[in-house]
Order: C-alpha cells, then structure tokens, then sequence
C-alpha cells in the first residue's frame, strides 16, 4: 500500500520510500523517512494534492509523488 491509498484521518508509517534520485533525496529532506509516523489531514477538493502532518509540521504532497512511499501500520 502507498501513501496514495491512505484516508483522511488514518494514520501511518513510512515503510520504505520507492523513489529515486532527487525525489528520493526530496523526501528524505523533508523528513519522509523509514519508521516516520504520517497521519493525513486533508484531500483537496479535486483529490490532488494531498496535506499530511509528520514531525510536528504540515506538508502538501501531490499524489503521484505520494505514490512512491510504502507505507504500513495503517490505524484509523
């Protein structure tokens, strides 16, 4: 399962991060890393981007990258 798939208001961890070169290194910038806890806050109103909440700050991913972390441990 990616991040793609998640539902607002579940929450996640990362299980590993699929990208590579610098979309990879992007996310590992951003904090999106093996083990961190994601929960998903909101879906814009066409369904793209998406805003997640991880290590205490907010951030909006569109979902063709968030389709690149694998995630696991999904609780509702």
């Amino acid at each position: 399962m990616t991040l793609k798939d998640l539902k607002v208001g579940q929450c996640c961890t990362v299980e590993k991060v699929a990208a590579q070169g610098i979309l990879k290194r992007r996310f590992f910038e951003m904090g999106i890393t093996p083990g961190t806890e994601i929960y998903l806050r909101k879906v814009a109103p066409l369904g793209d981007p998406i805003q997640i909440s991880l290590r205490g700050y907010e951030l909006s991913i569109r979902k063709a990258e968030a389709e690149n972390i694998i995630i696991k441990n999904i609780e509702d």
